[in-house]
């Protein structure tokens, strides 16, 4: 992973160019560029986004899979591209283009190259922003973590293989864990 040697502030990365094909996130400042993720990933990123949205109302609720900045915090700079996003629409708070509210439910699928260190600062990250539901899904073991939020810590509550999954913040919603495998 390539990164800068200096750190930014939030005034001086709204100024910065985009960096096209490649996702850019910054944690304490610091700006890190990923390469665009493989095609498996991105499968199961929209099966899951399909899923979820098919049995939500649309003009209530979003489920983001495009790439778009969250901000954690502005002091130091720290913002993440999260794989899914599912928000209420009317608690989005939208600033200066990026978005500085926590999301109902994140997704994360986890790569190879993923280490712990950087699994454990993403979710002490979504924590820290007050994000009440992460899932972390494994294409290898083809499992999906469900951490949920209880007393300002993420905890995970189960971990799930088959069967439905419904996230917390939408009970009415029923994910099927082996539809959102790629064959």
């Amino acid at each position: 992973m390539a990164t800068t040697t200096r750190t930014v502030t939030y005034e001086e990365w709204l100024n910065m160019p985009v960096v096209e094909d490649a996702i850019e996130e910054v944690v304490n400042g610091e700006v890190r560029i990923m390469p665009p993720n493989k095609w498996k990933h991105a499968v199961i990123v929209e099966n899951l986004a399909r899923a979820l949205a098919s049995q939500v109302n649309a003009l209530e609720v979003l489920v983001v899979i495009t790439q778009f900045g969250l901000i954690i915090s502005k002091r130091p700079l720290t913002s993440r591209v999260p794989d899914l996003a599912m928000f209420v629409k009317n608690k989005i708070v939208e600033q200066d283009g990026y978005i500085h509210s926590a999301p109902e439910l994140i997704a994360e699928v986890l790569s190879p190259a993923n280490t712990r260190a950087e699994r454990a600062e993403k979710l002490r990250d979504y924590e820290a922003l007050g994000v009440p539901e992460v899932w972390v899904l494994s294409p290898e073991a083809r499992t999906i973590e469900v951490l949920q939020l209880h007393g300002g810590t993420l905890s995970t509550k189960q971990v799930v293989t088959q069967g439905q999954l419904s996230p917390q913040r939408f009970p009415g919603v029923a994910v099927e864990v082996s539809s959102i495998w790629p064959d």
